[in-house]
């Protein structure tokens, strides 16, 4: 369940948006764009349509299962939506360095998946 905390405050345009102390967004309902590309930022990432891929996926994944991915669940799901080629770890770990689960469903503006450390 994600946090209800509110940590720290992100600016996107005239908004000021509440996050976590991971980072994660208080309310799902404040995701658009502008705050995954803001979010992306912190984490020193330009977002490619390679990544606004991966974001659709992860926020597909939220929609049906009502959870956002852990690792395999990721992979497994962006090879069906995406091809075997950018259905690999590799390339997860490419777009989003360090956890592709975890970095990606903050940025998709999802709660930490479950199995996540």
């Amino acid at each position: 369940m994600a946090s209800t905390e509110i940590y720290r405050y992100l600016s996107v345009g005239n908004s000021q948006i509440p996050l976590d102390p991971e980072g994660y967004l208080v309310d799902r309902n404040d995701w658009s764009e502008a705050v995954a590309e803001a979010l992306a930022a912190e984490e020193g990432l330009v977002l490619t349509e390679a990544h606004w891929e991966v974001i659709r996926v992860l926020r597909d994944f939220y929609a049906r299962f009502e959870q956002a991915p852990a690792m395999r669940p990721l992979v497994k799901a962006a090879g069906q939506a995406l091809g075997p080629e950018k259905g690999r770890s590799i390339h997860l770990m490419r777009l989003f360095p360090e956890s592709p689960a975890k970095v990606g469903a903050r940025l998709a503006g999802l709660p930490k998946p479950t199995n996540c450390l």
